[in-house]
């Protein structure tokens, strides 16, 4: 491609119009009679049909060429903005998002949009837009083909050159529909049979579905093709009937007028704009559009592979500072002393800088939000409105990465599980609309986010007569347990207190894979209910996985490192206060009792610990559990830089990682989670 160079440019901000037309629609739904709003969606896409004509991706930029037809219409308040006519308009955007998508893939960025440009098409001549979303190509030629009485077809302007070059040769050109007994068994043979037949009498110019679809037998029982014919079409007609098979065969005659028609009708605007227009219409926006530009100069576009390497340059520096203080230490130097502190100092501002840099709002991830639920409304029947605080909350790039699918899952939860059909919520005195609301927070060295509906909330005695019939409890456990620890039961691998195991919210898989998706990054999630009022689901994370502050621990010649995150405190224990309660060595630590876990005992450590009276303690939480860790002694907080152990090492029980120390030494670090698990 000739304007490769410029690919990545143009991918990410395709994705950034195509975000911003998604927004906007949404707000034009709320608001229909609001211009500015339109004005932006048809600013979106009007440039991205010039960037797409501009690097050749043909099927993109015509498409929004016709998408940009209707927003004119709306626009100049020739056309009312209605639920229909904004279905088509998203439809046409999941086609751009493919087809975007697909170039970011390698692909050419080619796809079949024929019947999405007559459905935009439809709805700029004033016919009635189509309510249901089409995706499927087969079933939206299946729609075009039965809404009409006479049969239709799009062509492309080499094929328009070929047919109009047949009627000039007095060749007679059909459009011709045939429809298949609904029992039959090998569709794709009597398609076969017919394409023999056409070919004996002509040539067959299209087939719509395609000849892909057809051979794959992807169609309803009817199908369409255009062909040049040497014959009558009665003879064609009568061969055809004659397959067993063929319930009807239709068929209406291309002439040269309805072509250039077509023709003209395609070529009446250019799609492409000079150099000169596009300048205009840019000198043409707002004031704040223009601020916004002014802004978007003190900013540059960085290959995320870019930070990547700066981050993993970092850590190695990271532990060459940690290499360098420990020599200084050992050799009292006092200029050393001082020219490693200040460097010290030095790298800490700089990495502050780094993790800054690969830090991302969580908006890339709750955009996507707005328009998942609005489908999932229209298909559930429910009325939900969406609430999102804190977008701009920033969290590392990889953790960014990764919460995205396990948030779609709560979300589809709330949506299908807790908020009610209006019909009970009217019965129920509450609003037909049922909110969610998705907020985002900073609290220390996390981010929460938590997904909250106002819905029928979490039925405690369900949950546990579940949890007993799936054999997760005991009917001993059940008075011990507080409301707090019965929600956590809904985490069970394959808990699901659903009556209907349905495709929104997960086919009955249960929250248990959201939940181990969390605690892999470090976070953990939680859940607290009110029957009859709602369910607000809470997830814990780190702000960033690359650079972790730990305790260092000794067990014999090895050493540890426990997350600062998950510490609550260190102390110093005597032996004798220590209990034993059903097998389990407690202490009573500040009133309440704690369990204890030796790690010496976890990871096998075979040295000879030292005798004392006392034990090395580091008190660790994870949600309401709280545990402690026993160990030979403490060294002290560091920074290090998290390693992962590699794809011969997955599965180890406890260890999240590994980090390289400044004397050279391999630390493994310690997974507390899975400890109090």
């Amino acid at each position: 491609m000739i304007n490769a160079e410029y690919l990545d440019v143009f991918l990410d901000e395709s994705q950034e119009h195509l975000q911003s037309l998604n927004d906007n629609l949404l707000l034009l739904e709320k608001s229909p009679n609001d211009l500015a709003i339109v004005g932006e969606i048809f600013r979106s896409a009007h440039t991205l049909k010039g960037m797409a004509a501009t690097m050749g991706f043909e099927d993109l930029a015509q498409l929004t060429h016709n998408m940009e037809n209707v927003l004119d219409l709306i626009r100049n308040e020739k056309l009312t903005v209605t639920t229909n006519v904004l279905d088509v308009v998203f439809a046409a955007i999941d086609d751009l998002e493919h087809m975007v998508t697909s170039i970011s893939e390698g692909g050419d960025g080619k796809r079949d949009v024929r019947l999405m440009n007559q459905r935009l098409e439809q709805v700029v001549n004033g016919e009635e837009a189509v309510t249901n979303e089409i995706h499927n190509e087969v079933a939206a030629t299946a729609e075009l083909i039965e809404g009409s009485s006479d049969l239709q077809e799009s062509f492309d302007e080499f094929e328009r050159t070929v047919l109009l070059q047949s009627i000039e040769q007095n060749y007679a050109v059909y459009v011709m529909k045939v429809t298949l007994d609904e029992q039959t068994m090998l569709k794709a043979a009597r398609v076969f049979m017919v394409f023999e037949v056409l070919e004996q009498y002509g040539e067959v110019i299209k087939a719509n579905p395609s000849t892909e679809l057809l051979e794959e037998e992807k169609f309803d029982h009817y199908f369409q093709v255009t062909f040049i014919a040497k014959a009558t079409i009665e003879q064609v007609k009568e061969r055809i009937l004659n397959i067993s098979e063929i319930k009807d065969v239709d068929f209406v005659t291309l002439t040269e007028q309805h072509l250039k028609q077509y023709d003209e009708k395609k070529t009446s605007e250019p799609l492409v704009e000079t150099k000169e227009e596009v300048l205009a219409e840019e000198a043409n926006s707002s004031s704040q559009k223009v601020i916004k530009k002014a802004d978007s100069n003190k900013t540059i576009r960085v290959n995320i592979e870019r930070l990547d390497k700066l981050m993993n340059l970092f850590e190695e520096l990271v532990i060459d500072r940690g290499r360098l203080e420990q020599i200084s230490n050992e050799l009292k130097n006092t200029e050393l002393n001082d020219t490693v502190e200040r460097m010290s100092r030095i790298s800490i501002d700089l990495q502050e800088i780094i993790l800054t840099m690969r830090m991302m709002p969580v908006e890339q991830v709750f955009n996507r939000f707005p328009r998942m639920l609005r489908n999932l409304s229209k298909e559930l029947n429910k009325e939900v409105n969406l609430e999102i605080i804190g977008a701009d909350t920033e969290l590392d790039r990889t953790i960014i990465d990764e919460v995205g699918d396990p948030l779609v899952h709560l979300l589809r939860n709330s949506i299908d599980h807790g908020i009610e059909t209006p019909e009970e919520r009217r019965r129920l005195g509450k609003p037909e609309v049922g909110t969610i609301t998705l907020r985002a927070f900073h609290s220390g060295n996390h981010v929460f986010i938590e997904i909250e509906d106002d819905g029928a909330g979490i039925d405690r005695d369900k949950v546990i007569q579940k949890a007993l019939k799936n054999g997760v409890i005991k009917e001993a456990d059940i008075e011990s347990m507080n409301d707090q620890q019965v929600y956590t039961l809904l985490f069970s691998s394959g808990f699901s207190t659903a009556d209907k195991i349905t495709d929104i919210s997960g086919r009955g898989v249960g929250l248990d894979v959201v939940r181990t998706t969390f605690e892999s990054l470090g976070g953990s999630v939680t859940v607290n209910s009110t029957l009859g009022q709602g369910s607000i689901f809470s997830i814990q994370l780190p702000l960033t996985l690359s650079i972790i502050d730990v305790m260092l621990v000794e067990l014999g010649k090895e050493k540890y490192a426990v997350p600062l995150t998950s510490i609550v405190e260190t102390a110093i224990v005597n032996k004798t206060d220590i209990y034993t309660v059903h097998n389990q060595k407690v202490i009573d630590f500040r009133g309440k009792v704690v369990p204890l876990i030796f790690l010496r005992d976890v990871f096998h450590v075979t040295e000879e610990a030292i005798e004392e009276d006392f034990y090395s303690l580091i008190i660790v939480q994870k949600g309401s559990k709280v545990a402690g860790l026993v160990v030979d002694s403490l060294i002290g907080q560091h920074d290090v830089v998290l390693k992962s152990l590699g794809k011969y090492l997955t599965n180890i029980f406890a260890i999240s990682g590994a980090t390289i120390l400044g004397d050279g030494q391999v630390a493994l670090i310690v997974d507390s989670n899975a400890l109090i698990k």
